[in-house]
């Protein structure tokens, strides 16, 4: 699920957004995402297990460890490290595995898709977001995050 449609649906009923392998430093693109997508009003969740807390929101080791629902995994890893994080999504029940630049790993997308999931790979949420913001405004029944 790549299309401009489907896309611009994802962000528009998506609130919760689990970043895995946020990072603490300000300069790095999973932290600039993050913080640019917080700042439209989703709530960030960060995983990170060698962090407390980032973006003023408590970090988590693992997905597995998140307390509530998430409805979007935004994964900042190597792509030999997706597989589980992937399987990880779809045991929380997450709707969407949104996979950043550079990131593809077939038998994740295979089983997250395989299980329900919406699957977005090698593409940026930010720039995806900047790029639906006019749409997301004037949607019909869509109040921010």
């Amino acid at each position: 699920m790549t299309g401009s449609n489907e896309i611009l649906h994802l962000l528009a009923t998506t609130r919760v957004i689990a970043v895995v392998g946020l990072s603490p430093d300000p300069a790095r693109a999973s932290q600039r995402v993050a913080r640019y997508m917080q700042a439209q009003g989703y709530r960030i969740v960060p995983v990170n297990p060698a962090a407390g807390e980032i973006l003023g929101e408590r970090c988590y080791p693992d997905l597995a460890s998140i307390p509530h629902p998430v409805d979007m995994v935004d994964v900042f890893r190597r792509a030999d490290r997706v597989l589980p994080i992937a399987q990880q999504a779809i045991a929380i029940g997450a709707r969407c595995l949104w996979l950043q630049l550079g990131v593809v790993n077939d038998e994740a997308i295979r089983q997250a898709a395989a299980a329900g999931l919406a699957v977005v790979v090698d593409r940026c949420l930010m720039v995806e977001h900047a790029k639906h913001a006019a749409a997301l405004a004037s949607a019909p029944g869509h109040a921010a995050p």
